[in-house]
């Protein structure tokens, strides 16, 4: 098999990157231009990695890469040779794409974090037009890093702060035959064995807090049911344990089923705590991913990628979100079922301290199980979480008001559950649920920023307060 990937695989790779990256953008104005800008950006950025290769000289191959960064609606380029070679020649300094301050602006006003998240998008595109000859070698994952650290500065300037670090071109740097191998990766594993042997800082909530906190949750009422059966059932399995009984073989790892904005991270986050609580995992963390946060873009790399994703999942849940994206059904050899192997091989080998979630659409999550016998006999329980309705969307928005310091006026209160009500009755495939109503709350807490501060010297009152108007305005923004 070889382990270049080729020109037609870089473009497929490339534009599934970049057109996952664009749907994560609310903003139809920042989507538009983004998708204008970033070919070309990228673009310029390959012609850089290709320059930090000095031990290796521009070749056709190197020509089919750069005319594989495009994107259906953008020019098709079409450069010869001496243009990718003089343009590698003479690439100067990485600067910044004009929509990466837009990006930083919208996650300051947003709380989202865009920037942060094109970052990794970008290494890991760069990674793969460094990866031309089939190796990163140590001086083009150093411009990778550049990059990525010119970015992430600028995003640390503007507050812009996250709880996942941020991905290293140098993890998946090989030295070239004959080279030494750089030290560097030793000084990368030091800080983090250190951050995790840190105490955590407050105490571990209880099993029944835990609940209380389930049942607090807004609606899924099948949900909690199931929740707390699978508890009875993991109690009562030690119980029996303990007693000498025999345990029938049982598999804790699960499906969520469900459209987006339904609560399945929150829950999944819950369960972690909650396996801690009742001693089947050792930590109780949540280790969240989705394709991009397993798959990388050139072979062989997928898997130290997954790996390194269980690993930090190793004692809590691993949580894989649109888990669907992982199987590729027009080719048999997409990284994803690399990825898939891998999280296979380590729910055996990590089978009493470490437990998957899956998560997605019902029916392309059905279609993703059914893809591979390894899933199938693992997943075999399934959590399915209903869309909101009306009250309950009504009811998470008076939440996240009261969270936050706002109040409804009763003219406010009767137009929310209108405008709920409507919204789940004329909702379609692209209902977000709970992360529809956060969008409309955003855009009125910004309509009634703009509308209290034309006040001469607001009340606290008309500073909590949200109107009608400040609805109405936000609903259209939306």
């Amino acid at each position: 098999m070889s382990t270049v990937m080729t020109a037609s695989e870089v473009h497929k790779q490339y534009t599934a990157t970049v057109t996952a990256f664009r749907k994560l953008i609310p903003d139809p104005a920042l989507r538009l231009a983004f998708g204008r800008q970033v070919d070309g950006y990228v673009r310029q950025y390959a012609l850089g990695v290709w320059q930090a290769d000095s031990a290796s000289s521009i070749s056709p191959r190197h020509v089919e890469f750069y005319n594989a960064i495009w994107t259906p609606g953008n020019p098709v380029p079409s450069a010869l040779y001496w243009e990718v070679a003089s343009g590698v020649a003479n690439f100067d300094l990485f600067q910044p794409p004009a929509f990466f301050q837009d990006l930083r602006q919208y996650d300051r006003l947003r709380g989202t974090a865009l920037a942060r998240r094109f970052a990794d998008d970008l290494t890991l595109l760069l990674l793969l037009f460094a990866a031309v000859d089939g190796v990163v070698s140590e001086s083009e994952a150093g411009f990778v890093n550049v990059c990525s650290e010119v970015l992430l500065e600028l995003c640390d300037k503007d507050g812009l702060r996250t709880d996942r670090p941020a991905i290293r071109a140098d993890q998946f740097s090989a030295p070239r035959p004959g080279a030494h191998a750089a030290p560097a990766p030793k000084q990368e594993t030091a800080p983090a064995k250190q951050e995790e042997a840190q105490p955590p800082a407050e105490p571990e909530p209880t099993l029944e807090e835990l609940l209380a906190e389930l049942d607090g949750l807004c609606g899924l009422d099948k949900v909690k049911k199931d929740v707390k059966s699978l508890i009875n059932l993991v109690k009562v399995r030690k119980l029996r344990e303990e007693a000498g009984l025999p345990v029938p073989p049982m598999s804790l790892h699960l499906v969520f089923m469900g459209n987006p904005g339904t609560g399945k991270t929150t829950v999944a986050r819950l369960l972690a705590k909650i396996y801690h609580a009742v001693g089947v995992l050792s930590k109780g963390q949540l280790v969240e991913v989705d394709r991009s946060g397993l798959v990388a873009g050139f072979v062989g790399q997928t898997a130290l990628k997954a790996q390194e994703a269980v690993q930090k999942a190793i004692g809590g849940v691993l949580f894989i979100d649109e888990a669907y994206a992982l199987v590729n059904a027009e080719s048999a050899n997409d990284f994803g079922h690399e990825a898939i192997e891998v999280i296979l091989k380590n729910m055996e080998d990590h089978r009493k301290d470490l437990i998957v979630i899956v998560a997605g659409y019902t029916d392309r999550m059905e279609q993703f199980i059914h893809a591979n016998p390894g899933l199938e006999s693992r997943f075999n329980k399934y959590f399915f979480f209903e869309d909101y309705d009306g009250k309950q969307l009504m009811e998470i928005f008076r939440s996240m008001c009261k969270k936050n310091g706002y109040t409804l006026s009763e003219e406010g209160e009767q137009f929310m559950e209108k405008d709920l009500q409507g919204l789940y009755e004329e909702r379609d495939e692209n209902f977000g649920n709970a992360r529809d109503v956060r969008n409309l709350f955003e855009q009125a807490v910004a309509c009634q920023a703009d509308r209290v501060s034309q006040l001469e010297e607001p009340t606290r009152e008309q500073l909590m307060e949200l109107k009608p108007e400040d609805l109405e305005e936000g609903h259209h923004g939306v």
